[in-house]
């Protein structure tokens, strides 16, 4: 697989602008971040339950993706739970929607809930997330049980997005202006539903200017949905963000069907 290539000043950018990809102080440990566990409970299970299971605990780390599921140089991180990026922090600009100002509160709810990893809302059942890093790119897999109704309204309105917020300014807490665009993108046809962003955020970070770039895509089995939000200065690998969607989908649907996870990635066509 052919990485998008990033040159030694955007490397360089990565290390000095601790702003940019500030991480939190790390409490603890975060919750999925070790190896996923399989449930004695689901190798139980009958061989056909339902497609529409509930997801336990146990079944949100068994159908968390691993670093095969995504091949390449990723590498498993232990404080994906406090990941923060200064760049998607910002006061959407609601005098540049003309003629549809309701749509500054969407472009607003998105790049909220980038920052805070919430894009999905909050799972009423089980949930689980896990984080991985390679070169400058920082990945964040989630997974959980969101009810299918919540799962449905919250893909709608990703894919309106590309329309309501195809380009629009945010004012930084230093007075910083960022230009965001939002655009869809062709998710693998997999689950019962689906759908995929990428956002390009261009700005400032300690003086110097910045793109940063990430995928966002969502699918939904059932009740139970997950979440691959994949960014990185300049580019970012569309093909890692494919290869956890599809992988991603196959876990989880094993999961539901009381089955256990492939440890290797499932082989597509």
């Amino acid at each position: 697989m052919t990485r998008p290539s990033r040159p030694a000043r955007v490397v360089a950018a990565a290390l000095a602008a601790g702003a940019l990809l500030a991480t939190a102080a790390c409490a603890g440990g975060s919750a999925g971040s070790g190896a996923a566990a399989v449930s004695p409970a689901a190798e139980r299970s009958p061989a056909s339950p339902s497609p529409t299971a509930a997801l336990t605990g146990a079944g949100a780390q068994a159908a968390l993706i691993t670093p095969a599921d995504i091949e390449d140089n990723w590498q498993l991180a232990t404080d994906a739970a406090t990941w923060r990026n200064t760049m998607l922090v910002g006061k959407v600009d609601v005098a540049g929607f003309l003629t549809a100002k309701a749509d500054a509160g969407d472009c607003q709810r998105l790049l909220d809930g980038l920052y805070s990893d919430s894009l999905l809302g909050r799972a009423p059942g089980a949930s689980a997330l896990r984080g991985f890093t390679s070169d400058t790119a920082r990945m964040l897999y989630q997974v959980g049980d969101y009810g299918a109704d919540s799962l449905n309204a919250t893909l709608t309105w990703l894919k309106s997005l590309p329309e309501k917020c195809s380009q629009f300014t945010a004012t930084g807490k230093n007075g910083d202006k960022r230009t965001i665009q939002v655009v869809s993108w062709q998710v693998p046809n997999v689950g019962d539903a689906r759908a995929a962003l990428t956002v390009t955020v261009q700005g400032t970070s300690d003086g110097q200017p910045v793109t940063y770039v990430t995928d966002v895509a969502m699918l939904r089995i059932g009740a139970s949905g997950a979440a691959v939000t994949n960014g990185a200065l300049d580019a970012v690998d569309h093909d890692s963000t494919t290869l956890a969607v599809r992988n991603g989908a196959q876990r989880l649907k094993d999961v539901l069907a009381g089955k256990t996870p492939a440890p290797m990635p499932s082989q597509f066509d």
